[in-house]
This record gives structure tokens, sequence and C-alpha cells, in this order.
């Protein structure tokens, strides 16, 4: 008898779960999306401001160009490489940043999600719960959606509290 076989003939009580909709439909995961959103934001803005400097400065090359002295043109030209260079690196920190901070969040709900699949798996006496490489699951042992429902009333509890 397969190890399958051997945990159903000894009454072992399996639950499967869902990670990625756990994660993606929980009210939790839209707050952190709309607090990073908020986070940035002004860092967001600042990077708009300066593509539109930057703008600026290349349409300046290109309408005033044929009229400029040779010395005017060469500093202009400095200057909107001094800008590109600067807003690729304010870019680049942006991304980094907005990748840690994202990676930061996500971590944190994960292990909340984890937290709760844990209490919900306690609470109907199981045995195993199963998170990946499911091909099939009956609703009888899949827990996604109780999990799920334990989320948004966390998140409405936690909401009220505010």
């Amino acid at each position: 008898m397969g190890l399958a076989g051997a945990a159903l003939a000894e009454g072992v009580r399996i639950g499967v779960v869902n990670p990625n909709k756990l994660v993606e439909r929980s009210p939790q995961y839209d707050q952190v999306r709309r607090d990073l959103e908020k986070e940035f934001q002004q860092r967001n803005q600042n990077m708009l401001d300066k593509q539109k400097q930057l703008k600026v400065l290349e349409e300046k090359k290109a309408t005033d160009s044929a009229v400029m002295s040779d010395v005017g043109l060469n500093r202009l030209e400095q200057d909107i490489r001094s800008h590109r260079r600067h807003l690729n690196l304010v870019k680049e920190e942006f991304r980094e940043d907005l990748n840690v901070r994202r990676t930061e969040e996500f971590n944190k709900l994960l292990r909340h999600v984890s937290e709760v699949v844990h209490q919900v798996a306690r609470e109907e006496n199981l045995d195993v719960v199963l998170s990946q490489g499911i091909v099939f699951a009956s609703q009888r042992v899949d827990l996604t959606d109780r999990v799920l429902e334990r989320l948004r009333e966390q998140f409405k509890a936690a909401s009220e509290k505010k």
C-alpha cells in the first residue's frame, strides 16, 4: 500500500489550500498594495517631475540648437546628460526600494496567511495540509475558502479598531 493508502487507512485527515488564491484574494493583499502605492507616491511624482525636466531640455535642444552658440549647445548637452544620468539613478533606486518593500510586505502577508491556515487546520483537527502540486482536491478537503473568509473577518475586525 502506498503512502496515500496508508494515510487513509489510518484515518489521517487531510486538507488542501491554494496559497496564491489566499494571498491574491485577501483584503490584506489589497491593503498592502494601497499602502505601498501611498508610501512611494511622492518618490514616483519626483521621478515624473525629473522626466518632464529632461524632456523640456531635450525639446529646447531640438528647437534651439540651430541658433545656439557652440558653448551654449555644449552646456545644454552636458545638462541633458547630467539630468539623464540622475534620472536613471533615481529610477533604479526607486525600483530597488520598491522591490525590497514589496518583498518585505509580501513575506509578512505570507506568514499571516500561514498562521491562519494553521488555525483553521487545528480547529478542523487536520493532520496534514497540502498546498503545492495538487492535481485535484474535492471541496470537502479544500480549506482555501474557509481560510479566505477568516482573513476577511480578521481584516474587517482590524479595520473597525482603527
